[in-house]
């Protein structure tokens, strides 16, 4: 079957170990998600020198975070990994060149965090592909559109990271006031996805002032590129939550997927 294409906010890792209206809403994707046979990740927490893939059988989990509490270090996603799909993706894309990672990378914060309100058993078989962030915008855009081949091959693919993300401008405390900058820009992406504007969403985010101040960097907003390259134009777009966690992180998730699917 055509699996769908995923984009998820997945914000602090806190959510991992939460129960609120965001992991709550990933609890319930979950339940109508058909079994793939395997996930791809495009995770904002993994940025290198060239494209690489996770290769290994056993991918590690990883805790790439600090200052958090202990409950949080002890969480284990310990899912298999998928080197055939690896070898499938090398094989159906040969450039640009994308590179085996045998064991330096595992499974980051990024992916952990939210597969395991969606799979919660880590029986699914899962790998992660790197962002090459010496690339501009353009390529991850393109590769996304190339990786959207694997849909058909039953490979549910997922972009984490977050249309806002600004660490600068967090607040703790609860029930922050989100900065109207934050919604501005987590608004303006909003009518691009669902209008199919995809142009500016590739060359113009931080054009604006808001588009500056939501992502001081790009690499939590790179994986919605690689999410909107393996959309279809045929495809339904569905929120699936939206909100901003602690006045400067978009938890917005969206899904695409083919009309003859189902949920």
């Amino acid at each position: 079957m055509k699996q769908p294409v995923l984009f998820l906010g997945h914000g602090s890792p806190m959510n991992a170990i939460e129960q609120n209206p965001f992991t709550e809403a990933l609890t319930d994707l979950g339940r109508h998600l058909a079994r793939p046979k395997a996930i791809l990740v495009v995770s904002a927490h993994w940025m290198t020198r060239g494209t690489y893939v996770t290769h290994m059988q056993s991918p590690k989990t990883i805790h790439d975070f600090h200052g958090f509490p202990e409950d949080l270090f002890q969480v284990q996603y310990p899912a298999p990994g998928a080197p055939e799909v690896a070898d499938l993706i090398r094989t159906l894309i040969p450039a640009p060149q994308i590179q085996s990672d045998e064991g330096e990378w595992g499974l980051d914060h990024g992916t952990w965090s939210v597969l395991k309100f969606l799979f919660p058993r880590a029986d699914v078989p899962v790998l992660q592909l790197s962002l090459d962030m010496t690339q501009p915008p353009e390529f991850h855009f393109k590769l996304g559109e190339k990786l959207g081949i694997l849909r058909d091959r039953d490979i549910l693919m997922v972009a984490s990271g977050n249309i806002v993300h600004n660490l600068r401008a967090i607040q703790w405390e609860p029930n922050a006031k989100p900065h109207d900058w934050a919604l501005e820009f987590d608004h303006w992406v909003k009518e691009k996805i669902e209008a199919r504007d995809l142009v500016p969403l590739i060359q113009d985010p931080s054009l604006t002032p808001a588009g500056k101040l939501s992502n001081p960097t790009p690499d939590h907003y790179y994986p919605l590129l690689y999410a909107l390259g393996a959309s279809h134009p045929d495809d339904s777009i569905e929120t699936i939550f939206e909100g901003i966690q602690h006045g400067s992180i978009s938890m917005r998730c969206v899904k695409w997927e083919a009309e003859n699917t189902g949920s």
